[in-house]
């Protein structure tokens, strides 16, 4: 397939150089670019292909990197990154010392804002703008969020906040549900046109200054201007809010899109663009399943189906989601609760079974947790399952209208630890740190299937709040049985040996297990291996019991070690007077970078290699 207008643009200055008839053909290899090249390795290609169109309108028109442009969480950068420089890479987007999936600013001057979590661009945006403004500049600020990142609260808190003021700036809603509106066709492409022409724009200010010598004439045409509005756009909630309101408009036409821009380029104060896409355009299978194919692995070009993991394991995500859905079977208190992620977290498979108990809030984790807290209050079994990175949004409300309640809600945290191919943001590498110091709260994280199966189970006997964190990806292979009540606050010991004491923490027990195999192998030395369960409570008895046997104690958890589990060990330890080499493998004080999560724990020092390692000099 040929590339050739592609490969031509090496930045936004090739853009411009291109008249306005080639776009159409620059946006089609750009699409056929992107499903050729991502089959083999995945990415967030539904979203990407949704913003062509936008991503080379806003870079014919605007100049990047002194104009800025944030785009809400980042997925959806695929076409901005081509655009500026980085097409090579994105045959290595996601993948170990390749392109960030996400808008990063080390890895580009057009990337003025980094983003993993959504609903933040408006805010970054506005600052901006009022940072520009303090420093007498005249660039545009540019917020691009999609009406799934709207949902979030923190959008309108900022809209809230930059409607009340006059700074420029420029809001684009790319709308590709629907959800706010329908489409209207092309009399709303018309009336966008005319509304944000100079000719409306001029005869608005003319009529204004007239209206302002007439008393109370300017407050009537005030009125009636806005009754009008409300009566013909779908805008008014925007223009209540301070916004200049335009759309909708079609965002896969540049001839909608171009004069549009173009024109909101010439206006003052705050203005919000509505655009109507369609998530995964130009690939049938993405266009029909945006969801799934919102982020996925490998897939097959020709049939466009995604290709299987190899693994005969369920994920994790399988597991709690079936094993919530039987235990619901039971009891008709258990109500799940997702943040616009039903298929992430597995939750779209409870939903088949119980759709009348999985709710949705969308893009809202400080309401999902202060919503499951009023549903505990009313005397259901609150879920919330969410990525233990997005839980970090939902801290307050954790210890406010959780924990300082006692109230029954537990929290599943999906993605705990290394996540892989979404880096940083995604990574889910605090929870235990910032949980553990919260009182009334219960953390436990199974070291295999059954034990996650076990304790969900276990959640629902308890009469105050807990948290369970499990990985991402397959299981162990294990034959999973009916779940048990584990005793809350008793580790497992799963073997005894005279060279040393480790204890590993949930995700980190199967490299444990192999590390100390290679050092039964290696020099016959056999250590007492912990598996521990209950991160808080700390079973310190049993600790206590087998510090007193042992000189060296080596502690492996995948979160952070600041604060981590790892710590409070060491810091009882010495409470009970024990002396002696104590080790701690957790994640140090970095933020990881993007790659497999076998290449990540690598670098990290947490996979088997590195335990062995640590072994080897005790």
């Amino acid at each position: 397939m040929s590339y050739s207008l592609l490969e031509s643009i090496h930045s936004p200055a090739d853009v411009k150089a291109l008249s306005v008839q080639e776009l159409p053909k620059l946006a089609q290899q750009m699409r056929d670019y992107m499903i050729e090249t991502l089959a083999p390795i995945g990415g967030h290609l539904g979203a990407g292909l949704g913003v062509v169109e936008l991503s080379i309108a806003l870079h014919y028109l605007f100049d990047t990197p002194d104009d800025k442009i944030v785009w809400d969480v980042g997925h959806q950068a695929y076409p901005h990154k081509i655009l500026t420089g980085r097409l090579s890479g994105i045959a290595n987007i996601r993948q170990y010392g390749g392109l960030n999936g996400f808008t990063k600013r080390k890895e580009s001057e057009h990337d003025c804002f980094g983003a993993g979590h959504a609903s933040t661009s408006i805010s970054a945006a506005y600052g901006m703008a009022v940072g520009r403004d303090l420093k007498h500049e005249s660039h545009h600020c540019i917020a691009v969020i999609g009406d799934g990142a709207l949902t979030g609260g923190m959008a309108f808190e900022a809209l809230n906040h930059a409607g009340a003021q006059n700074n420029r700036l420029l809001v684009i809603l790319n709308d590709n549900e629907m959800s706010i509106a329908p489409n209207v066709g092309a009399m709303s492409s018309y009336l966008a046109k005319i509304i944000t022409g100079k000719p409306y724009t001029s005869a608005k200010g003319a009529a204004k200054r007239v209206l302002e010598k007439l008393p109370g004439a300017l407050e009537v045409a005030k009125r009636l201007e806005g009754q009008v509005k409300g009566m013909i756009t779908p805008g008014a909630l925007f223009e209540e809010m301070g916004f200049r309101y335009i759309g909708p408009i079609d965002g896969h036409d540049f001839d909608d899109l171009l004069p549009t821009l173009d024109n909101c380029k010439t206006l003052d104060g705050p203005i919000l663009l509505h655009i109507l896409t369609k998530k995964g355009l130009g690939f049938s299978p993405a266009e029909e399943d945006p969801e799934t194919w919102h982020g996925l692995g490998p897939y097959c070009l020709k049939t466009g189906k995604p290709i299987a993991s190899t693994s005969k394991a369920p994920s994790y995500t399988q597991v709690f989601a079936d094993t919530l859905a039987d235990l619901a079977d039971q009891d008709s208190r258990i109500v799940a609760i997702t943040a616009a992620m039903p298929g992430g977290t597995g939750l779209a498979r409870f939903a088949k079974r119980h759709p009348n108990r999985c709710i949705d809030v969308g893009i809202a984790e400080q309401h999902a947790t202060t919503f499951a807290a009023g549903l505990a209050v009313a005397g259901k079994r609150p879920v919330v399952a969410i990525y233990a990175t997005f839980l970090q949004r939902a801290y307050d409300q954790i210890i406010h209208d959780v924990c300082i309640q006692n109230l029954p809600v537990v929290f599943c945290m999906d993605r705990a630890g290394i996540v892989g191919a979404d880096g940083a943001t995604h990574t889910g590498m605090f929870d235990i740190a910032m949980l553990r110091c919260i009182p009334n709260l219960t953390i436990m994280a199974p070291k295999d299937e059954q034990e996650l199966k076990d304790m969900l189970a276990t959640a629902f006997t308890l009469d105050g709040p807990c948290a369970i964190r499990y990985p991402r990806g397959n299981g162990l292979g294990i034959d999973v049985q009916t779940p048990s009540i584990l005793e809350v606050g008793k580790a497992e010991v799963i073997a005894e040996g005279d060279a040393g004491l480790v204890i590993s923490v949930g995700t980190r027990f199967a490299d444990c297990q192999a590390a100390l195999e290679c050092m039964q192998n290696e020099d016959g030395r056999s250590f007492t291996h912990i598996n521990l369960r209950f991160i808080k409570p700390l079973d310190t008895a049993l600790i206590a019991k087998h510090l007193q046997n042992h000189r060296s104690l080596v502690v492996v958890e995948e979160g952070v070690a600041c604060g981590g589990i790892g710590e409070a060990i060491a810091t009882f330890a010495l409470t009970q007077g024990w002396q002696g080499h104590f080790k701690h493998l957790a994640m140090p004080d970095v933020f990881p970078e993007h790659g497999s999560q076998a290449e990540i724990l690598r670098d990290l020092h947490l996979d088997a290699e590195a335990i062995v390692n640590t072994l080897r000099a005790i």
